[in-house]
């Protein structure tokens, strides 16, 4: 069996930029040494996702440039361990940062910097920067090359992040994430990874960290195999609140036969009937009295 180990560093983090950079180099060792091919860190792992209930000339100046020491640090790491990492951060980006997962592959070359797209704008991330796209890598692992993307906690609630994602060629998604991981989000990501025909794994904080609580997950998106009758559970890792790493074997060569023979993702999607999805002048009924309070 073909199977890739994703590592999910489901960690707290620590007072400084320094103590979460040691921190989090000490944890992908450990996953290196329990056999993972990929880490990834929870949301905006420099400064621990502390931008609520603090002031915001105080957060926004704990802005890291994506390509500066802390994470270059993982880049090098990477290289060395022979192990991909995708490492999060509040990322310096002109006035007003940006929510930002790089990964780097096993050789510590950097395969993408995606930004956060879908920014909670109801809420203190209006302060940040949204990114502008969603990015798939061709990730070279012991298991050959893996198409991976990456959504950033809030994107799993549109499910247009996976869908492009997916269609990109996407067979796993990373997604770094900072919230309570409570049933109906849960079944978000477990909807996503089933829709789309791939992986979805989730790194969250523990439950020591304020508004989090672990359940850090990784669902493998294959519903149905041929000699069960009826479905199956997608979710082969589901943690506790437990700060740790758990480490999560993902069967490729399954996934990627229950891709060319089943009907979900792209098989008999209507394109042409999805206009309204696009149109940006659709007014949003849901959000009217809000915007006129924020206004």
């Amino acid at each position: 069996m073909e199977t890739l180990k994703i590592a999910l560093l489901q960690i707290a983090p620590c007072d400084t930029l320094e103590e979460n950079m040691s921190k989090g180099i000490a944890s992908c060792r450990k996953a290196k040494d329990l056999g993972a091919d990929i880490a990834l860190f929870p949301e905006m792992w420099s400064n621990g996702y502390r931008i609520y209930d603090r002031p915001r000339d105080q957060w926004m100046a704990e802005a890291v440039p994506s390509d500066g020491d802390f994470v270059n640090a993982f880049g090098s790491l990477a290289e060395e361990l022979g192990m991909a990492i995708g490492i999060t951060l509040l990322e310096q980006y002109g006035g007003h940062p940006r929510n930002t997962l790089v990964l780097f592959d096993r050789f510590g070359k950097k395969q993408f910097t995606y930004a956060k797209v879908h920014t909670c704008d109801f809420d203190v991330e209006r302060e940040l920067t949204p990114g502008e796209a969603f990015h798939v890598a061709s990730l070279d692992t012991a298991c050959g090359d893996v198409k991976v993307g990456a959504m950033i906690c809030f994107d799993r609630e549109f499910p247009e992040s996976a869908r492009i994602l997916m269609l990109q060629g996407a067979e796993l998604i990373l997604v770094p994430n900072a919230c309570p991981m409570e049933i109906n989000r849960l079944s978000q990501l477990r909807a996503r990874a089933y829709e789309n025909m791939l992986t979805i794994a989730t790194c969250n904080y523990p439950s020591t960290v304020p508004d989090c609580n672990g359940g850090s997950s990784v669902f493998d998106g294959v519903a149905y195999l041929p000699e069960l009758e009826g479905s199956r559970d997608t979710c082969i890792l589901q943690a506790n609140g437990e700060e740790g790493i758990y480490l999560a074997e993902l069967d490729l060569e399954q996934l990627r036969r229950y891709r060319e023979s089943e009907v979900h993702g792209n098989a008999f999607r209507r394109p042409d009937k999805y206009g309204l999805l696009t149109d940006t002048k659709v007014e949003k009924p849901f959000l009217r009295e809000m915007a006129r309070r924020n206004a």
